[in-house]
């Protein structure tokens, strides 16, 4: 018989993950970004978004009052998060996130991956699938 918590949730998950949440100064602009980057579904209300994909998978925007993006790669602001997204051509994909409004970050430390500013200014990176 168990005894303790940990006995008991053996082999189970202790919680699941149904988003990433993103905090941002407009999570409307956010939202439109990823949903037409990554084609899923856009849903806004006032002061949150979301993108979510046929199976589920979702991105959450938060809109946070005084919102400072993260500076990158130094860590005078830390990014806290970015997402690595896969991509079959790098040029492709770049002249399409930033017909979107993506910014190309100036700092390139990889050749597989391209690092790249949303909208907000989180860092993100394209890379190589």
């Amino acid at each position: 018989m168990p005894t303790t918590i940990v006995d008991i949730l053996a082999g189970m998950a202790i919680a699941r993950m149904p988003l990433i949440a993103v905090d941002c100064p407009d999570p409307g602009a956010l939202a439109e970004f990823y949903g037409a980057m990554l084609d899923w579904k856009i849903d806004v209300s006032t002061d949150r978004a979301s993108v979510c994909a046929e199976n589920g998978q979702c991105i959450s925007f938060h809109q946070v009052e005084g919102y400072t993006p993260p500076t990158w790669p130094t860590q005078e602001r830390p990014q806290q998060m970015h997402l690595d997204l896969l991509v079959d051509d790098l040029d492709a994909a770049e002249a399409a996130v930033i017909e979107l409004g993506a910014t190309r970050h100036p700092d390139q430390p990889g050749t597989s991956f391209r690092v790249f500013l949303d909208p907000a200014g989180h860092p993100f990176c394209l890379c190589l699938n």
